[in-house]
């Protein structure tokens, strides 16, 4: 009497079927593909293979077409197939693997002095003895090759294990980057949001950093495709908020503390910095004078929930020694230590963060 062939018996047929280099049958080994076909006689299915050199892949074709014809029918025209596993793509390299803490320097509105605090805290953080790199993603009002005196400074590549990479610019022992050092200073970034977004992706993977205890990134103001592309990026540690006491600075402020809070971004806060707190004469250092209000940025941070890291006092040297390239933190005035000061809150911010949170992951957004 004629076998009458159905997908299971060839399957069963099949489990008598070993693979030498486990010792299990391809059933067991899920080898057998799920594309048995039987048309009369006539019998086809895949056998897939990890490897295309794979040294059993001929014998266990032979003894898959002899089982078929043992156990299930002798009359069985067999076909078989051969697939190959499709490998698993390499996982993305970690961006900046020999940093240690990727702190943002962000604000909710331009003009209340976000890059001056990105600069002079990456100096700060560089006097106390850390291995400091500052990245300028501000890529539509580039003002750290000013702040630093680096204008017009050229930049170089060299080889690093096979690949050609950006040498950050050192200064105050702070390794600098900005896209201002790569375009004409004197004409306007025309660009649309994703050739920006490139832009800054290369200064930051294809680029040599080196070591680091902190990589601070001052940030464009407001929220934009940069910041989406920074979380994308990297694993950011957590952000500084920069604000001036002003109720028009706090409310823009709000807007950038929830769009890191947001679920989908996710990026611990480490606090808030007031900026232009008051006004002191240098000729009399124990005046204060609020002409932009009083404590707001203190009232935010209490409604938020996030630390108030520095109040930064309103002095005029301050953008005098930024315009001639000098920060002033690199001093010994008042305002050079709430710098200083600034940088012993953050980082006592980010060993608070580590303690207590998991490491912050790129941001997979659809």
């Amino acid at each position: 009497m004629k076998q009458e062939l159905y997908p299971a018996l060839i399957t069963d047929a099949l489990k008598t079927v070993r693979y030498p280099g486990t010792g299990k049958n391809i059933v067991e080994n899920g080898m057998l593909a799920d594309d048995i076909r039987i048309d009369g006689n006539k019998v086809s299915f895949s056998i897939v293979f990890d490897r295309k050199t794979d040294p059993f892949m001929k014998s266990v074709v032979k003894s898959a077409e002899a089982a078929v014809k043992t156990f299930a029918s002798e009359e069985a025209e067999v076909t078989v197939n051969v697939e190959f596993r499709q490998a698993a793509p390499a996982p993305k390299p970690k961006a900046l693997p020999q940093v240690k803490n990727i702190v943002g320097v962000s604000s909710g509105k331009g003009g209340v002095g976000k890059s001056t605090v990105a600069a002079n805290l990456a100096v700060a953080l560089a006097r106390e003895g850390y291995k400091v790199g500052l990245l300028d993603a501000d890529i539509f009002g580039p003002s750290v090759p000013k702040m630093f005196g680096i204008e017009g400074a050229e930049v170089y590549m060299h080889e690093v294990d096979g690949r050609n990479l950006i040498i950050p610019i050192e200064k105050y022992g702070v390794k600098l980057l900005s896209i201002g050092l790569l375009v004409d200073p004197a004409s306007a970034v025309v660009w649309r949001g994703a050739m920006a977004s490139n832009a800054i992706k290369q200064l930051i993977e294809q680029a040599d950093w080196g070591e680091l205890d902190y990589f601070l990134i001052d940030m464009p103001p407001g929220t934009s495709d940069i910041h989406l592309t920074l979380v994308q990026t990297l694993g950011i540690t957590g952000v500084v908020i920069v604000s001036t006491p002003q109720e028009v600075a706090l409310a823009d402020a709000r807007k950038g503390l929830a769009m890191f809070a947001d679920s989908k971004i996710n990026v611990p806060v480490l606090g808030i910095v007031e900026n232009m707190a008051w006004f002191t004469p240098e000729a009399h250092p124990d005046e204060r004078y609020y002409i932009f209000g009083n404590g707001g940025a203190q009232r935010l941070a209490e409604e938020c929930n996030v630390p108030l890291l520095a109040c930064i006092p309103l002095v005029a040297a301050v953008g005098e020694r930024s315009d001639n390239g000098e920060p002033i933190a690199l001093g010994d005035s008042i305002a050079a230590h709430s710098f200083l000061h600034l940088a012993h809150e953050v980082t006592d911010a980010v060993e608070r963060r580590n303690n207590e949170l998991p490491p912050t992951t790129r941001v997979e957004l659809k």
